[in-house]
């Protein structure tokens, strides 16, 4: 479990592609600092498991439905990536609960600078949108945000128009994390809030109890 609050920006030192799955190094020397094989590790909001240390980075195998939901596939030694270790027991929940389990890949499609924060807009992959309410939360390439605005798909600004949400970045936010350089046409990892993802789930239940 994570918070959405990223640690570190870290760099990928390295990309090996398997049959049907990859293995990636990333250099990031605050998450590894006490780090040990087997502790989870979430790479752009994907969490992995460290598999091997060496100096300041680390090693963890991507298996193919982790590649296929992601945009870990499309890593390539230099690009950066935004860390977060697990949270502990204790710690403080500055974002929200973030599990890690990517539900798809979004695609920044503006960002419209403004005086003390950048508006972004991402598209969002059907059948998520569903899960996104203004005021609440999601993951974006494991960054904790609020969603400010949505619209399109059914029921938003225009009839068959492809869903979206729009997010605020303060400076921190841009200047910590990938998102203060992603561009238009880039995808994100995204994940909603897994609060509604079990609600749906139980209502879902109880509406087929009552059919039988």
């Amino acid at each position: 479990m994570f918070t959405g609050i990223v640690e570190e920006l870290g760099e990928v030192v390295s990309v090996e592609h398997l049959d049907g799955a990859a293995r990636i190094t990333v250099r990031g020397p605050q998450v590894t600092a006490d780090a040990r094989p087997g502790d989870s590790i979430a790479v752009n909001g994907t969490c992995l498991t460290v598999t091997s240390l060496s100096g300041d980075g680390f090693t963890a195998d991507v298996m193919a439905e982790t590649l296929h939901r992601t945009g870990l596939g499309d890593l390539a030694p230099g690009s950066p990536v935004n860390l977060e270790r697990s949270l502990r027991v204790g710690d403080r929940l500055g974002g929200h609960l973030v599990q890690g389990h990517v539900d798809g890949v979004g695609q920044i499609v503006s960002r419209a600078p403004a005086e003390h924060w950048e508006v972004v807009r991402i598209t969002v992959p059907p059948g998520l949108a569903r899960y996104l309410v203004e005021k609440g939360s999601v993951a974006v390439d494991g960054v904790s945000l609020t969603i400010s605005a949505l619209g399109g798909g059914p029921g938003g600004e225009g009839p068959g128009d492809e869903a979206w949400f729009e997010v605020s970045l303060i400076p921190a936010t841009l200047a910590a994390t990938t998102l203060g350089r992603v561009q238009p046409g880039a995808g994100v990892n995204l994940e909603a809030d897994v609060i509604g993802k079990y609600v749906e789930r139980m209502l879902h239940g109880e509406a087929a109890a009552v059919r039988q």
